[in-house]
């Protein structure tokens, strides 16, 4: 029997992934499934009704409502039981956080910021005192937590900080100061874990609490969407820090920073998934009921096909994020959060991971801005009216592109992370590539016929990937150590694997629901992979073909257009009468109804 394999980070480009040695939400147990229950029993029954009044900035209320949330350990997923915490698996963590993207955002991105990056880099690198400390009072929300790590002027280039810390001449304490901005809690917050540059160069996290003295905060920002959650920024002037409140290493405060971002862009991708599937819902009742000439608009053709590719992109991004959550757990097994050495190999272990997390981050973000525009285009003028709330989901959407690392980073970090882990030997990079050139010479790429279940899209997703290695070589030839700097090849680079990512989590999600069931219950599931692998390959044969022709010119570049044609040939599905069966599907549930708990 195959059982669930722990691939390494970016191993998804090198192999092919069989259905059973990935997670998928079909794998969820009994007892993962009562915690998304009762996660969206809380928000739906107790956060909901509320929203009117979070609509506005409301500290006492939102403080209700989270010290309820950690009453229901819905603010302790990754906090270790022995501080307080529940000490939940990620997929767990994950199901929380989608059902909270489903409440009113105010809400929902308070929780998230306190319960990833407020609370994750004192549960992850914090000393056993620093979390005896802290995180049961973080862990029941009787503290709330904050990230305190971009600047004025420092934003993606976060380690930059000019936020300085200072030894005491006795030894006791670092001055602290500086300013920090965007950040989000921060005008009820208790705990803010920053960042320095200790004697200028050594950047440092540290624990600092609000109550002391030098700790001042700027105006509310007014802002385009998550209305009513905290953001402002947050100043230090000659704060004593004790020397026992610096977070992890002198000097490694990057480790903690980029390790606890890592966590916190996978969260926002299951927040994504949350949202999409409310807007999915609404989008699709309105449809139902809105009658133009004669007959409801969910009749009509291409509202369906609006219908039908908001739950594709939704469905994809959900198995993304459950396979990328279940390898995150695998990494972790065997780390002890009490032993001292936990904060490195956990950081480690995340680490391996951060071109999954950074595809999750950009996929899950983009796909929300898709889903909320066209919801808005399925209300009309309805959906554009002021407290509808897909007109606020419109605007909430847009940050999600912004924080945690842009969406222009990410794709830099994918890259940067592949070729690294090509350069140490972590992943066989440059035998793949060989391994590709090899075959085209044997021309052993022809489309399959075999007529197995999704087999032509098993062959599709295959060659993507080889068409991905193909290209990559090309790039890394020509400027060697130099391609970083080549950022719109990068950036094409970057989507490519994206979307391999992508087709292949649908794909293997999709074939184990067939394997698992009867195959008339997994109809639309397959369908849903069909059509993004059918949309998704000729995007990936085209940023290829751009790619080729920055990299090459003349005779050169008809040759590698050539070896492309052999991996690029496909047989189109009829999208038109998938897209149709998977809208006719939803729309007569009246929901997204793809993952059942």
């Amino acid at each position: 029997m195959i059982k669930e394999r722990m691939f390494k980070g970016g191993e998804f480009l090198i192999t092919d992934a069989l259905p059973e040695e990935v997670f998928s939400p079909e794998d969820f147990t009994q007892e993962q499934r009562l915690i998304a229950q009762s996660a969206e029993k809380f928000i739906l029954g107790e956060v909901v009704e509320r929203k009117d009044e979070l609509e506005e900035m409301n500290p006492v209320l939102l403080r209700q409502l989270l010290l309820k949330a950690g009453e229901l350990g819905f603010l302790s997923a990754d906090i270790p039981e022995t501080y307080g915490g529940a000490e939940l698996d990620k997929v767990s963590s994950s199901l929380i956080g989608e059902r909270v993207g489903q409440g009113p955002s105010g809400f929902a991105i308070s929780q998230m910021a306190h319960t990833g990056i407020g609370s994750l880099p004192i549960a992850l690198f914090g000393t056993a005192e620093q979390k005896k400390k802290y995180l049961p009072k973080l862990a029941s929300g009787e503290l709330i937590g904050a990230f305190a790590l971009t600047e004025p002027e420092h934003g993606s280039d976060a380690l930059g900080a000019k936020t300085t810390a200072v030894l005491s001449p006795d030894g006791k304490y670092y001055i602290l100061n500086g300013q920090k901005q965007f950040i989000t809690n921060a005008g009820f917050a208790d705990v803010y874990s920053t960042y320095a540059q200790v004697d200028g160069e050594k950047f440092t996290s540290f624990i600092v609490e609000r109550a002391w003295k030098g700790v001042s905060l700027d105006a509310e920002e007014k802002k385009m969407g998550i209305h009513g959650s905290s953001t402002c920024s947050v100043v230090f002037q000659d704060v004593k820090v004790p020397v026992e409140n610096v977070l992890g290493e002198i000097g490694r405060g990057h480790v903690v920073a980029l390790n606890t971002l890592n966590v916190g862009r996978y969260k926002i991708a299951a927040l994504t998934v949350g949202v999409a599937k409310m807007l999915i819902g609404e989008a699709v009742q309105h449809a139902k009921t809105r009658v133009q000439f004669g007959r409801p608009i969910c009749e009509f053709g291409l509202i369906k096909q609006k219908i039908a590719e908001m739950v594709v992109k939704t469905y994809v991004t959900e198995s993304m994020v459950y396979r990328t959550a279940r390898l995150l757990d695998l990494a972790l097994e065997g780390v002890d959060p009490a032993d001292e050495d936990a904060g490195r190999k956990t950081g480690d272990a995340l680490r391996s991971y951060a071109l999954e997390c950074s595809i999750n981050k950009i996929f899950g973000s983009e796909m929300l801005g898709y889903v909320a525009d066209e919801s808005v285009q399925i209300m009309g003028g309805y959906g554009y009216i002021k407290d509808n709330p897909i007109e606020g989901a419109y605007r909430d959407s847009r940050i999600h592109r912004i924080w945690e690392g842009t969406n222009e980073i990410m794709r830099l970090v994918i890259v940067n992370t592949l070729l690294r882990a090509g350069k140490t030997g972590v992943l066989p990079l440059r035998e793949a590539c060989a391994r590709v050139k090899e075959n085209l010479k044997g021309n052993a790429n022809e489309a399959s016929h075999e007529g197995g279940l999704l087999e032509d899209e098993r062959a599709m997703v295959a060659r993507a990937k080889q068409m991905m290695l193909l290209v990559i070589d090309c790039a890394i030839k020509k400027y060697g150590s130099a391609l970083p700097n080549e950022q719109e090849v990068v950036g094409l680079l970057a989507y490519m694997i994206i979307e391999v990512f992508a087709m292949e989590s649908g794909l293997l999600r999709a074939l184990k629901k067939a394997m698992k069931e009867k195959e008339e219950r997994s109809i639309i599931h397959r369908a849903a992979a069909q059509v993004y692998i059918h949309e998704s390959f000729p995007r990936v044969e085209m940023m290829v073909k751009e790619t080729l022709a920055a990299l090459f010119e003349g005779e050169d570049l008809a040759t590698k257009l050539t070896d492309l044609k052999k991996l690029a040939q496909f047989i189109p599905a009829n999208v038109v009468a998938l897209r149709r069966e998977i809208a006719e599907s939803v729309i007569a549930a009246s929901r997204y109804h793809l993952t059942r708990l």
